[in-house]
């Protein structure tokens, strides 16, 4: 049994579906910023999602989470405070640390 063969631009549109579903960098979706939030909005937000990445300042970010249960087995939590619009020192989390190098200067 023959194929059939394969015309120029047979493959146009399949090809320009799977392009317009890819990721575009121009459509990604940024972090929310704890600095335009209220310390409840913030603190709702890591509660509901269970970890998030924020922008925490001019080039800075941090990752938030619940609970322990979204850090790495080999780490624990610490309390995280950040600047939120209404509060400088909100509660919003927990960021994940690892017990065994935290406050070393180095390796």
């Amino acid at each position: 049994m023959r194929r059939p063969a394969l015309r120029a631009g047979h493959f146009a549109v399949p090809v320009a579906a799977l392009l317009a579903l890819a990721p575009q960098p121009g459509l990604a979706q940024g972090r929310p910023d704890i600095t335009t939030m209220t310390c409840a909005a913030a603190a709702g937000l890591v509660a509901r999602s269970g970890a998030v990445v924020m922008t925490t300042g001019p080039g800075t970010y941090a990752r938030i989470v619940r609970d322990a249960g979204f850090c790495t087995i080999e780490t624990s939590t610490r309390p995280d405070f950040e600047a939120a619009r209404d509060d400088p020192r909100c509660f919003v989390g927990y960021a994940c640390v690892d017990p065994f190098s935290e406050g070393r200067d180095g390796p």
